[in-house]
């Protein structure tokens, strides 16, 4: 099996696919909104939850965290 590239997930996200990862035991969604801004948005609802539920991001934010994403998939 091919292994997933951060650049592979950065050439998804420029061509319009949001990509569902999972990070610490909560499911996130992350969609680029413009040249090196992208939202992070808490898909898990838990009650004592401390992560913000929305976030903007920037690339780096989104390089450094990509080591640790399970789970992807992508979605149009």
């Amino acid at each position: 099996m091919e292994q997933y590239t951060f650049e592979r997930l950065w050439q998804e996200l420029d061509n319009g696919y949001q990509i569902y990862y999972t990070y610490m035991n909560n499911r996130y969604l992350l969609t680029k909104l413009q040249s090196n801004c992208y939202s992070r948005e808490l898909i898990t609802e838990k009650e004592k939850n401390p992560h913000p539920k929305k976030l903007i991001v920037t690339l780096k934010s989104v390089k450094e965290t990509f080591p640790y994403m399970e789970d992807i998939e992508y979605r149009v």
